[in-house]
């Protein structure tokens, strides 16, 4: 049975591992702090990316393949854990967009269902929404997850598979080589051989590469929340104005976000922030004025150019494979990108094709 390492315990590295335990391979995750807490826990857990006509068609691929397979797997970790994940068809709202006219118009082309709508719609559909918005686009269906019990259920269906090792709280320092070949991983707690090491290490991959003179363009990007407390069906949509966003959790959670920073790998909360947070939650539904947030939190996303993945085996590094740089869509793209990584590991024939997010011609050897 071949052995894989996989680094990294967010969403990309679990759902990497699954991917590969579930063609019969053997696994060993290897998470230098606990499984899931960092971006995959922090995120919102939109199921597309916010502005998808903006994005190019290989990151819509991706976002179209996860959006197919959200729901199925969901239902399936909740079969096999009893955790569920709170996939939620809520339906999004972008209220007022500039970009209409562009959106509607790749929506047509693309058979996607955003449709314009007027201020009736709106208020019948948000009761609670601040008054003064003419109108928006709705799409129907789309849905939610609630990522934190996500991230719990893929740990706990993990832990089911006999050929799956998890260690957490240990660092990969350095990869072990024959030749030209990867072999294995060294970490603070040992070391771990392997036929093939998959990096999934979100904001941390581009100073991890750069140990091994490779140039990734992955960094962190810093991103703050807001928590509050309404009652279970309160808001019942996500709506999304001037890139703040309102997200309904079932049990009446309100997410409220986020900030964009460039403040390297700190992930400290500001009152800056806080107040610009509780500022666009009181311009969008002005009953949350009268909430106090019951959290605050930030996590790093990892940035890369145009949001475009690195999903691929390392040139000159047999191997060593890489699963990064979704920055803002890593819970967007994980079902996919994890499927075609797996594909390409295995020698199956991916049902995307994997050329544009390949590391040829998009990274620089020193």
């Amino acid at each position: 049975m071949q052995r894989m390492v996989v680094v990294g315990g967010g969403v990309m590295g679990c759902m990497t591992a699954l991917e590969l335990l579930q063609r019969g391979r053997q696994v060993c995750l290897i998470e230098r702090r606990s499984t899931g807490q960092e971006a995959s826990w922090a995120g919102g857990g939109i199921v597309t990316p916010l502005y998808p006509w903006r994005y190019s068609q290989p990151i819509s691929a991706l976002a179209e393949w996860s959006q197919v397979q959200y729901p199925i797997l969901c239902s399936q970790l909740q079969g096999r854990t009893g955790i569920d994940p709170q996939f939620s068809e809520c339906g999004l709202i972008w209220l007022d967009h500039a970009e209409q006219e562009d959106a509607l118009a790749w929506a047509n082309r693309q058979r996607k269902p955003i449709v314009a709508v007027d201020q009736d719609f709106l208020y019948k559909q948000i009761p609670m929404l601040a008054p003064g918005f003419a109108g928006g686009m709705w799409q129907a269906g789309l849905a939610n997850i609630r990522n934190p019990r996500l991230m719990i259920a893929l740990k706990a269906r993990l832990q089911q598979f006999a050929s799956f090792t998890l260690i957490e709280n240990s660092s990969v320092s350095s990869l072990q080589f024959k030749g030209e070949r990867v072999v294995g991983v060294n970490h603070t707690q040992g070391e771990q051989k392997a036929d093939a090491v998959v990096l999934c290490a979100g904001a941390w991959s581009g100073d991890w590469m750069a140990e091994l003179a490779i140039d990734l363009p992955v960094t962190p990007v810093k991103g703050q929340m807001l928590l509050y407390k309404a009652a279970p069906g309160w808001l019942p949509s996500i709506i999304l104005h001037e890139s703040r966003y309102a997200i309904p959790r079932r049990d009446g959670h309100v997410l409220i976000g986020s900030t964009l920073e460039h403040a390297g790998y700190d992930t400290s909360t500001t009152e800056e922030a806080l107040e610009s947070l509780r500022a666009s939650a009181h311009g969008l539904l002005p009953q949350l004025a009268d909430m106090q947030p019951v959290a605050q939190w930030a996590g790093l996303r990892p940035g890369s150019p145009e949001g475009m993945p690195f999903i691929g085996e390392v040139p000159g590094l047999d191997g060593f494979w890489l699963n990064t740089g979704h920055f803002r869509n890593g819970l967007v793209l994980a079902p996919a990108s994890c499927a075609l990584l797996a594909d390409q590991m295995t020698g199956a024939t991916p049902d995307i094709d994997p050329a544009p997010y390949k590391l040829e011609g998009r990274v620089s050897l020193r």
